[in-house]
């Protein structure tokens, strides 16, 4: 469930809208190759990217949609040899993303032994979910993701209420659930198993901010501080998550999630 390029017809770089703004150097509408997708769908200007105003791409990952759609739902046929896929290309790929994400936190949580009371559920859903990445490009049209979100979700809150449980909290803020912390001074905060599920901690300064066993689900972390923080068991954390923050080599990071190169 990560991005392999080298087997995706760059997917992100066509299917998917920029909007000129500080991630995007330009506008680019859903359906259009953008201009730096070369002939072989590598990106032209990969290595400089940051430096040509294309921080967005440096935060994004599929979770393996890309690839998946490409070789498994398409067969290996690029929207470039067969004009005629493009559009249902384009239009799966932002549907096996979402479906791939929660695949994600499905894992997850099946590797939580807090949760393993949950886990012949968790395994019927992760299956259940696979399948539904898994069809054809009609049967991925059909699929109703807020539907889908809502009946994972339940379990997912569970897991991580189990997962939280014995994690030592300070007063009685445990539950920071989409709370608007933009540009708050949180250095050095204890927020250990705190739920800060759909949080919004943009620029928010987590710099040595205590973070183990906090739920992250859909947590807004673009460029927060979190130099020195510890992630460590850190819940459904996720790389794009990672990469839109703003680290050093003293942040601590869960197993499975890579330190990205811009910090």
């Amino acid at each position: 469930m990560r991005g392999d390029c080298a087997n995706c017809f760059g997917l992100c770089c066509t299917a998917l809208p920029f909007a000129a703004s500080a991630d995007f150097a330009a506008d680019k509408p859903a359906g259009q190759p953008c201009g730096n997708l070369q002939a072989d769908f590598r990106c032209g200007i990969h290595a400089r990217l940051r430096e040509r105003g294309y921080s967005g791409c440096t935060v994004f990952d599929c979770f393996g949609a890309g690839q998946r759609v490409s070789q498994e739902t398409f067969g290996g046929r690029s929207w470039r040899a067969d004009p005629g896929s493009a559009q249902p290309m384009f239009a799966a790929f932002p549907v096996v993303q979402r479906l791939h994400e929660l695949l994600w936190y499905l894992t997850e949580a099946l590797s939580l032994p807090e949760a393993e009371s949950l886990h012949p559920q968790v395994r019927a859903e992760l299956a259940r979910i696979d399948g539904l990445a898994g069809g054809t490009p009609e049967e991925l049209a059909r699929v109703d993701l807020a539907a889908e979100r809502a009946q994972v979700n339940p379990l997912l809150l569970r897991a991580s209420e189990l997962a939280r449980a014995d994690a030592p909290v300070r007063g009685k803020r445990r539950d920071r659930r989409g709370a608007d912390l933009l540009g708050a001074n949180l250095k050095g905060a204890d927020l250990r198993g705190v739920d800060l599920r759909g949080a919004l901690l943009i620029a928010a300064d987590l710099r040595g901010a205590d973070l183990r066993r906090a739920d992250l689900i859909g947590a807004d972390l673009r460029d927060a501080k979190v130099a020195g923080a510890d992630f460590t068991g850190a819940l459904f954390l996720t790389q794009p998550q990672v990469n839109a923050a703003k680290g050093d080599a003293a942040t601590h990071l869960p197993a499975g999630l890579e330190r990205p190169g811009h910090w």
